[in-house]
């Protein structure tokens, strides 16, 4: 599935002799002045953002064409895949940076990374959703009796439409975890058709998981296994991941990693979430 399209025009500027366009279907989504039409190996490119249309004569010509298969935006960065077999991935980093002598004015950076200089450069990561979330609120169903720990969040009780633990924004579900111990799931078992509605309401939310209180090889383990056998369970399980494509099922060895699991992805999710608002 095509995100849209990828066209490079040679531009009548000595210093940015290229302008990159990335059209979501026929409205261009970004478009840069480049100072090359690939970088190097090892190398970035600075570009700027291009703030008007050019007149017409200073479209040289088109250089290529191709389809965008995916765009990925993660904070500052914003990665892109292309239809072709060989220079088809690469990274646009935008920073914004305080004049020095003017700290209360900003200006915007932006620079060009394939793979392979990423790969060489191997700088530390340090991702806007790796740091502690923090002022962040999680929601616990009221129907939980013995509900996991958030002890960096602030908590409080609800009734959730879906799940066991939602993270929230005022009265908006960002990101919601429903909750499984083996029991519970093997239980489930008896009643697939309702088990499926219920995760068909989990996967609408764009941030959710099903995680469980057991690693996957336990449901393979007929010593831990009452009423089912292992191929039953399995064929069950398999059954979830067909009919719920989108679904995010995740087994943890036990309760206190699920917990952690679950504690880690809302903090990520927050910050994303602060990250696209502008927070």
């Amino acid at each position: 599935m095509n995100f849209g399209t990828w066209v490079l025009e040679e531009f009548a500027d000595r210093r940015f002799p290229y302008r990159l366009q990335i059209l979501e279907g026929d409205q261009p989504w970004l478009v840069l002045l480049t100072q090359d039409r690939w970088p190097a190996s090892g190398k970035n490119i600075f570009c700027l953002r291009e703030k008007e249309a050019p007149s017409p004569q200073n479209i040289v010509r088109e250089v290529e064409r191709v389809p965008v298969i995916a765009v990925h935006e993660r904070g500052p960065r914003v990665s892109v895949i292309l239809d072709r077999k060989r220079c088809k991935r690469c990274d646009f980093l935008f920073l914004t940076k305080n004049y020095k002598r003017d700290p209360e004015r900003q200006y915007e950076e932006i620079y060009w990374l394939t793979q392979r200089a990423i790969q060489q450069r191997r700088p530390v990561y340090k991702g806007p959703y790796l740091r502690t979330a923090g002022s962040h609120v999680v929601a616990i169903d009221s129907n939980e009796r013995y509900p996991w720990r958030f002890p960096e969040a602030q908590t409080r009780r609800l009734l959730l439409p879906v799940g066991d633990y939602a993270l929230v924004d005022g009265e908006d579900i960002v990101a919601v975890v429903e909750r499984k111990t083996m029991d519970n799931l093997l239980g489930d078992f008896s009643v697939m058709p309702v088990l499926h509605q219920r995760l068909t309401e989990l996967a609408s939310h764009p941030h959710h998981a099903l995680v469980i209180e057991a690693p996957y090889a336990d449901f393979l383990n007929p010593k831990k296994l009452r009423h089912y056998s292992p191929l039953f369970c399995a064929r069950a399980i398999g059954e979830l991941y067909a009919l719920h494509p989108a679904l995010r099922i995740t087994f943890c060895s036990n309760r206190k990693v699920a917990n952690e699991w679950t504690r880690q992805y809302f903090a990520a999710v927050w910050n994303a979430h602060n990250s696209r608002r502008g927070a």
